[in-house]
């Protein structure tokens, strides 16, 4: 039998999950995913759109997949089963969409950042949501959680890769809540330029702690990644008084190799 997939298949609206990790809505939604290999979500909802059994596609939501134009791009990326190393771009479109200045990148010292093709699974978040990142960083995301497991350190993650529409949908439901976008910036970068679209970022926690917190850094396991994060390839992207305006960030590493 052909074990189940691992990896997350990305196209510019919908992503293609593996079935087997989706967490089904209902009871008809799992017997249908139960005899399926792929869910197709739209990324900027999480909406579930069809779920696909080789050559077959089911409707999850007719309404939606009348309509949503990215159901196709999905489809030959199964078919493909990505095969190529290709980058997913928006091309600007959130940042006119959120009216956010076209240099906002010159002015913080960031690159936009391509949403990658495929990732693969990395076990699962602090939430028992799946996480995903690019093949080596999962790979060295586990070898580093391992690692801090044997020295009587808990290190769980947060958060990992997340799609340009995901960081849209981040934003406008602040916007909803009343927040402006300058508010919104002092805490989120805009979609296109956040780390965690490249699938190399990951939020770090630790059992005890909230997420996404500065207190983090008072903690054993915080002292464990300074000293030890590098020999897996990871470093803290944003420290105090960064070059980015970005807010000291010391839950937040990033994979460069090693």
């Amino acid at each position: 039998m052909k074990s189940p997939s691992q990896r997350l298949l990305n196209t510019p609206l919908v992503e293609a999950v593996p079935a087997w990790l989706a967490k089904a809505r209902g009871n008809a939604t799992a017997r249908t995913l139960a005899q399926s290999e792929w869910l197709l979500r739209r990324k900027l909802d999480g909406r579930f759109l069809a779920a696909v059994a080789g050559h077959s596609v089911r409707s999850l939501d007719a309404a939606t997949l009348r309509t949503d134009t990215g159901i196709g791009a999905a489809l030959d990326a199964i078919a493909r089963d990505c095969g190529q190393d290709v980058s997913i771009t928006t091309h600007g479109g959130p940042l006119r969409a959120l009216e956010i200045p076209a240099d906002y990148g010159a002015v913080h010292g960031l690159a936009p950042i391509a949403e990658p093709a495929e990732l693969a699974y990395a076990g699962r978040d602090r939430y028992r949501r799946p996480l995903w990142l690019l093949a080596p960083a999962a790979r060295a995301w586990l070898r580093m959680r391992a690692a801090a497991r044997a020295d009587d350190v808990s290190l769980d993650a947060i958060s990992g890769y997340r799609s340009h529409a995901y960081q849209l949908g981040i934003f406008q439901r602040k916007l909803a809540r009343g927040q402006t976008i300058a508010q919104i910036l002092t805490v989120n970068t805009p979609p296109g330029y956040s780390e965690h679209h490249s699938g190399r970022a990951l939020d770090i926690g630790t059992p005890g702690q909230p997420p996404a917190e500065e207190s983090f850094d008072n903690s054993p396991a915080f002292a464990w990644l300074q000293r030890h994060a590098g020999a897996f390839g990871f470093a803290m992207s944003y420290p105090r008084d960064n070059p980015h305006g970005i807010v000291y960030e010391p839950w937040h590493w990033a994979y460069a190799g090693r």
